[in-house]
């Protein structure tokens, strides 16, 4: 947030470790939700509208079923949140409140559902996607794990040079 209270985007710097183009890798293991599974796929990631928000659309094959998805980031300045909105070719459809818990860790929240997600960086080129709601007795069930590869080197934009 500027100091004449606009958000130019800088917000949305802490988004530029996801910025890119990424090969999927789904590992699903048994959980109450659903028998183990894996699958890959392929994703991009990227600033638009002066670079206020952060879209993520992706490709999946996961036990020989493929969906798409389209994914948007948003800052709440209100709240200084995040929010993310997901869409899925099935028709289904999910929000989600988000922030940074450290430089390289996007925790998620999603709505009307016990599920929480972390995006982390574990390195230049490696992200990891967890999933994990509850479990019975207590502790958390993981109920989904991607890890994202990069594809291709990515600039970085600095304010100056930021797309429109």
């Amino acid at each position: 947030m500027l100091d004449d209270g606009r958000d130019d985007g800088v917000a949305m710097d802490k988004f530029d470790f996801l910025i890119g183009d990424w090969a999927l890798e789904y590992r699903i293991p048994k959980s109450s939700l659903h028998d183990a599974a894996a699958g890959t796929g392929s994703g991009t990631f990227r600033r638009v509208l002066g670079g206020k928000f952060v879209i993520f659309d992706y490709v999946s094959l996961v036990d020989g079923e493929q969906s798409r998805a389209h994914a948007v980031f948003g800052r709440d300045a209100k709240s200084g949140l995040y929010r993310y909105w997901w869409f899925e070719d099935s028709g289904a459809f999910l929000t989600a409140t988000c922030d940074f818990v450290d430089a390289d860790t996007l925790a998620m929240s999603w709505h009307d559902t016990l599920l929480r997600q972390t995006f982390r960086k574990t390195g230049p080129d490696e992200v990891i996607l967890r999933m994990e709601q509850p479990a019975r007795g207590g502790g958390d069930e993981l109920v989904l794990e991607v890890v994202l590869r990069r594809q291709q080197p990515h600039p970085v934009f600095v304010a100056s040079d930021r797309p429109e």
